[in-house]
């Protein structure tokens, strides 16, 4: 069947839930984006290392918070309430604090209150964020055949990179009319940017029904009182499994994706304008790689493991090679070597959203999906401090080779110990 034939209805669901991870895309980037600008406005009494690596921490606050909000809001809203209910809501919280960062006082204005602040807002936004996943996952899934759930799956999951390449522009345009104001007052207008996206996701979904097998579930009584504890007394197996491939999965994104503006300015040393333009154009290019892995779990890869176990294994063959060029081979290299990166890694996340919403029952799926992927941030998301960290006792190369190795094997452990999602064309999500 062709990916494109849903209904009206069916993609105004779809693009709901793509809007709440192109949000999520710009959001968390524009933090990453602005991080060498903001450290030595939060951190002034620390070395430029020391300070990246505790602005950094920002990521992990943020991370930490996530499986949190997943578990809170997927509990109680979620799959109590309604898929839709709970990304209405939470979509309201995460764009509302993604701008509150540009209202920030600086160190020098309020000393050790301003990287607090930035800090709890850091965690409370990741309380919001957390249940997008899973909420926008369940819903989007819940609402088309399984023959389309790997391409649309991909397309959901592709939102991220649209906002991390509109942000990206955003930020190359801010850079070239600030100039040296960036540090004053530009990443401030980055920051406030991020209600724009939010408002067009909360438009979207006010005007889309709720999931069809959520209410059925309703219909019949099958709405579970306490989803959590269902789910980690029938699906405790498939949780830990699923648990190692997105940690190790979103470390790598981390110190890939979210550490490419520091990479490109600190240790390739291309100026910010050109690096905004490199990490958009690199963007662009992990969009057709998410469509491109998608496409081949629709019609050529059937089962969803084998998918990111072949993706998995070709992303660590190129580990090595891409990071020479990213880091020695000046902006075209840098260029090219990133792009390859992004491109293989994209097809890893691309069958994603389809095996975890199938490998969990629906009497809890958006807390099994949200606990499943944004769990795999509480280790994940130190990736990024980690790695900065190593390379002051190894170079970055080494640390930055040696860490996206040791994350990639994880995620090969655990989808080899997976069981498979994908049955047939048949396979409805029960």
């Amino acid at each position: 069947m062709c990916a494109t034939r849903l209904n009206k209805v069916q993609w105004g669901i779809v693009l709901a839930a793509w809007a709440g991870w192109l949000l999520d895309g710009y959001v968390s980037i524009a933090y990453a984006l602005a991080a060498s600008i903001i450290s030595p406005l939060f951190f002034p009494s620390l070395n430029p290392l020391a300070g990246l690596i505790a602005t950094y921490l920002g990521f992990a606050a943020n991370g930490v918070a996530r499986p949190l909000g997943s578990a809170i809001f997927g509990n109680y809203l979620g799959d109590k309430l309604g898929r839709r209910t709970m990304l209405v809501i939470t979509i309201m919280g995460f764009s509302i604090l993604g701008a509150l960062r540009s209202v920030l006082p600086t160190y020098a204005q309020a000393g050790l209150l301003a990287p607090a602040l930035l800090f709890m807002i850091l965690f409370i936004e990741g309380l919001f964020a957390g249940a997008e996943y899973g909420g926008g996952t369940a819903l989007s899934m819940e609402s088309v055949p399984p023959e389309k759930r790997g391409i649309i799956g991909s397309f959901v999951q592709s939102g991220f990179g649209t906002g991390y390449f509109i942000v990206a522009l955003v930020f190359s345009a801010l850079s070239t009319y600030f100039g040296s104001s960036m540090t004053y007052i530009g990443w401030r207008v980055l920051f406030a940017t991020s209600i724009i996206p939010g408002l067009i996701a909360l438009v979207l979904r006010l005007s889309i029904p709720e999931s069809p097998v959520f209410e059925d579930m309703k219909k019949v009584g099958q709405v579970e009182r306490v989803p959590l504890a269902r789910l980690i007394r029938e699906s405790g197996r498939d949780l830990m499994m699923a648990l190692m491939i997105t940690t190790g999965l979103l470390a790598v994104n981390g110190i890939t994706f979210s550490l490419y503006p520091t990479i490109l300015t600190k240790y390739a040393n291309i100026g910010e304008t050109e690096m905004g333009l490199i990490v958009a154009i690199v963007n662009l290019v992990s969009l057709f790689g998410v469509w491109f892995g998608g496409s081949l779990v629709t019609y050529l890869i059937k089962g969803r493991k084998l998918a990111i176990l072949v993706y998995t294994i070709a992303f660590a063959a190129i580990i090595y090679p891409t990071s020479l060029a990213v880091l020695y081979g000046g902006w075209a290299g840098a260029l090219i070597g990133a792009g390859v990166q992004a491109f293989v890694e994209a097809m890893i996340f691309a069958p994603l959203p389809a095996f975890l919403s199938e490998v969990f029952s629906k009497r809890y799926r958006a807390s099994g999906v949200g606990v499943a992927y944004n769990g795999g941030l509480i280790v994940g998301s130190f990736a990024i401090p980690i790695t900065l960290a190593i390379s002051g006792y190894l170079g970055f190369l080494t640390a930055w080779v040696l860490t996206m190795f040791i994350w990639t094997v994880l995620i090969l452990i655990g989808i080899s110990f997976s069981r498979e999602t994908w049955v047939s064309e048949d396979l409805i999500l029960k």
